[in-house]
């Protein structure tokens, strides 16, 4: 069994899809069941051995750096890198060359929530001796990378090779990876590894279909993901919380007469007034809920008020 001890985890994103969601949070730290999501890529990331995190930020990076000073990180090595300018994949990756050295290393993207086992994926990239190695998966969205014979042939079609994969947003990198990359850049890595493999590069792709994966873009994966969480009784593996996922946090104050139906989530310091229904409704940490209001499929923030009638928005 081989193993990788460094991730870089990408938290950069702009999160504009979940708007007015990501206005005030960044969107690897919106709560699911009260845990923030990125802290489910580290105990995954922990959970397969490596102790040694890389994170790149760009908006809102006071919201990450106050988070990880008030976290143990379980003990493990986090290193926040601000990108002022936004770099997106490829260029964040070389902006943390520095930082990641010359041992490979994992990449995970900051808003996906999964359970597969990545140890495959991992001696899968050494047993082949891969310049890269990427999750591969059957998703809901456009399969583009043409994988043939345990070979990424082609990625987003620059060969006019038909794609049969989704790319699941984890890979192995080795070292090389940093020279094909040029500094100070905006660009995706997707670009750098298909010109890679018409340079003769071995990309290598491993399918991962196993387990439960959620890319979470928008505000219907977001609700969506709850629900699969409740209704399917799932909990990762990898995670140590025992009474997660909490529905209602421990210090939440509801009023005896309000009601909680569906798949309503309610955060920590919640105060919900009297006579006030619920329906498929999430609250984040002290958001406040009046009396006699009526909530349906809508997501309350942080620190916000909600009080009448709302279906299907975000307040």
């Amino acid at each position: 069994m081989h193993k990788i001890t460094q991730a870089f985890v990408l938290a950069a994103g702009l999160g504009t899809r979940l708007r007015p969601l990501t206005d005030d949070l960044p969107k690897p730290l919106i709560p699911i069941f009260q845990k923030p999501l990125i802290t489910f890529a580290l105990d995954h990331l922990i959970g397969a051995g490596m102790n040694k995190f890389i994170i790149n930020t760009h908006r809102l990076p006071e919201s990450f750096q106050e988070f990880f000073s008030q976290s143990d990180n379980a003990g493990r090595s986090v290193t926040v890198i601000h990108e002022p300018e936004l770099l997106d994949t490829g260029g964040g990756i070389k902006n943390a060359e520095r930082d990641l050295g010359s041992e490979p290393f994992l990449t995970y993207s900051g808003d996906i929530l999964t359970d597969m086992d990545l140890q495959p994926l991992i001696d899968e990239h050494f047993r082949r001796g891969n310049d890269v190695t990427l999750a591969l998966r059957e998703t809901r969205f456009a399969p583009g990378v043409a994988f043939r014979d345990r070979c990424v042939v082609d990625i987003s079609s620059k060969y006019g090779i038909a794609g049969n994969y989704d790319f699941a947003n984890i890979a192995v990198w080795n070292r090389e990876i940093f020279r094909r990359i040029p500094p100070r850049r905006k660009i995706s890595f997707i670009p750098i590894i298909a010109d890679w493999i018409g340079q003769g590069g071995k990309i290598g792709g491993l399918v991962m279909n196993d387990g439960k994966w959620f890319n979470i873009g928008s505000r219907a994966d977001y609700l969506e993901v709850h629900r699969t969480i409740l209704r399917d009784d799932w909990t990762p593996h990898y995670i140590q919380i025992r009474d997660w996922p909490e529905r209602i946090a421990k210090s939440a104050v509801v009023d005896a007469t309000a009601q909680l139906l569906g798949c309503s989530v309610v955060g920590e310091h919640c105060r919900i007034g009297e006579q006030a229904i619920l329906e498929d409704t999430i609250l984040w940490p002290d958001a406040q809920i009046a009396s006699q209001t009526h909530l349906e499929g809508c997501i309350v923030r942080s620190q916000k008020e909600a009080s009448g009638i709302h279906r299907d928005i975000d307040i």
